[in-house]
């Protein structure tokens, strides 16, 4: 017995061949693991890094700042024609050709670069003893007005025909012509010499205002009468007197729709004058636009926009709005950073925005919109006397005091793009107060582009809060009752059907949204919310009037699938809400919700507005959050919760004070995954909603999502254009916007895992 007792074990060899075999594979099978899980994870982390250096390498140019470069690296000076001082420079569109007009009424075109004379011409006066006035329409159109001292006027234009022979490069032949031809047109022989010229062509007419030594002005309009059958124009001229001035302006201008005249005298007295009735013209207003003397003024792109340069070197801007009363009244709009000294301005043709001129020979960039200088540098060492603009703003013509011309290149592709423009209030032309406005495009060749990036993003939370409001109270609830007290059996069925729903793609979430939904909800408004009220409160009603029953008939229901019952309590009170609603919308919204939230409550209503997208997005949001929320509580320990039930605490005290802080990091990650999802989310907002960059947190208005935006409007933009980068800084805003959440996210969930994790 004894010798049994004392019988040794066997002992156990590990070091086998087939054992050493096996660890080596595992070994290797391990090494292999680390490696391409390594590289997974640093490709991952290498692509969103390439992600954000591409958007940067698009948007950084935005922010660069302008240079002035003499053109092709030569830095040369010439003189054209006589000596007679310029009273208009202009650069034909291939910078190639400049056009000079000399106070004599000489008119040169030359080569830009040399300052070669390509041709010399003479305004067709009858009389060459020079002119005394002299006025530019508009840099667009190059049309132009001249005034002898017999009160002689001639509409003049230069103009550019390009051509390519065969054999040779493009050719580019200037000549001056006279589209209202070139017989001039007499002002009254009583009005004596005119010292000043105003001239605005349109459509239908062409408005001359001239002014006189004594103050006093006189309007000619000359009527287009155009023949349908041969398309001659028949012109018709009429004479129309003024209000005399009280002070001599030194400069007049007359608005695009020719009903405002403005003129300004050297004592920044702007004083305008309503000229919509021609028989029976009034002074509007005088307006005090400085302090000081004034040395240049000019209407900016579209003509509305008057800016003002006094002799101290303050520059603002002025521009025409309706008053409370709903008169026209002028309103100082900005102003831009003091220069030195007397400035000297020069409007580009397609953007808004100018440069200026000084003394010092230095040239300053402005953008209009921005309200901000883009731009300063020292070109020349004598007084500037005069800039043009070529009319793509990429070079520019300067004289000096002594009749030099230089031609200098311009590299200022986004003048428009600044902190202020993107994310601040501006007081953009013909609106009444400063806005936020989203706006890149329009029909008309003056538009002033708005780029305010506010809208877009107060957009994106705008869906995303709504989203998130209706869908992570279901999502949440849903995951808890699924994973905590539904039937394993019942769950089995359950979980994999609501996962499923994540997989319908969102574009058809977003037409049955814009096409169904949207126009269900404004038909039965009243019923929506009815059900959004019985719904809820009859659920709770008819789960307490279930727990008042006897104990034996409750129990015949086997455990966690009660929500068989539900299902049809919550159906039915669904088609209860329909007649309830029709009583409460008779009785109290007049028989017609929609109406009275718009006609009493004064509430805009869109068909497709923020509830539309809340229900549709929270649709899709919903599976993502129920999945990563229902793994969190079903993967808590089952020894806690057996633990604290059998320590005396009710099912409902193990779920409020065990499982939901074991699981509150899943669930918070949960809730930030379906937040990523809503922000990021394209196909819905863009279907479901009017797509209108508005801020209003109005449940019935729309919205413009920053990734709608970007889907919407990309095809259309202009490669490299500041609009085309513009949706690249949208797209990067996104970008961080996300990840600062993921962030924040991470940061939480840590420590909420380390708070409960010792559970």
């Amino acid at each position: 017995m004894n010798e049994k007792m004392t019988t040794s074990v066997p002992e156990l060899d590990f070091n086998t061949p087939a054992l050493r075999r096996n660890r080596r594979l595992r070994a290797i099978k391990d090494r292999f693991t680390t490696v391409f899980v390594g590289i997974g994870g640093m490709s991952v982390i290498v692509a969103i890094l390439l992600i954000f250096v591409y958007l940067m390498y698009e948007v950084l140019p935005l922010f660069q700042g302008a240079e002035i470069t003499p053109w092709e690296g030569q830095s040369t000076s010439y003189q054209v024609g006589s000596d007679s001082p310029s009273l208009h420079l202009g650069v034909e569109e291939q910078n190639e050709v400049g056009f000079k007009l000399a106070s004599d009424g000489s008119a040169y075109f030359f080569a830009t670069q040399t300052g070669q004379i390509r041709l010399t011409d003479q305004l067709a006066f009858s009389e060459q003893q020079g002119i005394s006035a002299f006025a530019l329409d508009t840099n667009v159109n190059r049309l132009f007005g001249a005034a002898n001292k017999q009160g002689e006027v001639l509409i003049a234009q230069p103009q550019y025909d390009t051509s390519y022979p065969i054999g040779t490069e493009r050719l580019i032949t200037p000549s001056l012509i006279y589209p209202y031809g070139d017989t001039p047109i007499a002002l009254p022989a009583s009005f004596g010499e005119p010292t000043l010229l105003a001239i605005r062509d349109a459509e239908d007419a062409l408005v001359i205002v001239a002014a006189n030594a004594s103050h006093e002005l006189v309007l000619v309009e000359l009527s287009k009468d155009q023949n349908f059958m041969t398309e001659e124009v028949t012109l018709s001229a009429a004479v129309y007197a003024l209000p005399t001035l009280s002070s001599m302006p030194f400069k007049i201008l007359i608005s695009p729709d020719q009903r405002w005249v403005m003129a300004v005298d050297r004592d920044a007295n702007l004083s305008i004058l309503d000229v919509k009735d021609r028989l029976s013209p009034r002074l509007n207003a005088v307006h005090k636009l400085s302090g000081y003397a004034l040395n240049d003024v000019q209407l900016l792109l579209g003509g509305s926009t008057l800016t003002v340069a006094d002799v101290s070197g303050a520059m603002s801007q002025w521009f025409m709005i309706r008053d409370q009363n709903n008169h026209w009244a002028l309103a100082h709009i900005r102003d831009f950073d003091q220069q030195d000294g007397p400035q000297l301005l020069a409007m580009e043709h397609r953007r808004r925005g100018f440069a200026t001129g000084d003394a010092e020979g230095n040239v300053a960039l402005f953008s209009a919109t921005a309200g901000v200088q883009v731009h300063k540098q020292r070109l020349i060492e004598t007084p500037i006397q005069f800039i043009a603009m070529s009319p793509r703003a990429n070079a520019m013509l300067v004289e000096n005091n002594a009749g030099q011309l230089s031609f200098w290149q311009v590299d200022n592709k986004h003048p428009d793009t600044s902190w202020k423009a993107l994310w601040h209030k501006i007081w953009y032309e013909g609106y009444e107060n400063p806005e936020y406005i989203w706006q890149s495009s329009a029909s008309s060749n003056d538009f002033e582009p708005k780029y305010s990036l506010m809208p877009l993003a107060f957009g994106t939370l705008k869906s995303a809060f709504y989203a998130m409001l209706m869908a992570t109270p279901l999502a949440i609830c849903g995951a808890i009752y699924t994973a905590y007290f539904m039937a394993p059996a019942l769950r089995r069925k359950v979980k994999p059907l609501i996962e499923l729903m994540e997989a319908l793609p969102t574009v058809i979430l977003g037409f049955l949204a814009g096409l169904w939904l949207a126009p269900f909800i404004e038909t039965n408004l009243a019923s929506v919310f009815t059900l959004f009220v019985v719904v809820p409160f009859g659920t709770l009603l008819f789960a307490y009037l279930w727990a008042q029953l006897p104990k034996d008939l409750g129990w015949q229901l086997p455990i966690g699938w009660d929500v068989l019952i539900i299902i049809p309590v919550v159906l039915a009170l669904a088609w209860l809400s329909m007649p309830i609603s029709d009583a409460l919308e008779a009785s109290l919204f007049g028989g017609n919700m929609r109406q009275w939230v718009s006609r009493d409550l004064g509430i805009n209503f869109d068909q497709r507005n923020a509830l539309v997208v809340g229900i549709a997005m929270g649709f899709a949001v919903i599976p993502t959050i129920f999945s990563i929320t229902e793994d969190a509580i079903f993967s808590v320990p089952k020894h806690l919760t057996q633990g604290s039930l059998a320590l005396g605490a009710t099912p409902w005290q193990t779920l409020t004070r065990v499982v939901i802080p074991t699981a509150s990091p899943g669930i918070f990650s949960a809730v930030m995954i379906g937040m990523g999802r809503a922000v990021g989310e394209t196909m819905i907002v863009l279907m479901a909603t009017g797509n209108t960059p508005i801020m209003d947190m109005n449940i019935f208005e729309g919205m413009r999502t920053l990734a709608a935006n970007i889907a919407v409007e990309m095809p259309e933009s202009e490669v490299g254009g500041s609009h085309f980068r513009i949706l690249f800084l949208a797209a990067l805003v996104l970008f961080a916007f996300t990840f600062m959440v993921n962030t924040l996210a991470e940061v939480v969930r840590q420590r909420l895992r380390q708070k409960y994790g010792s559970l």
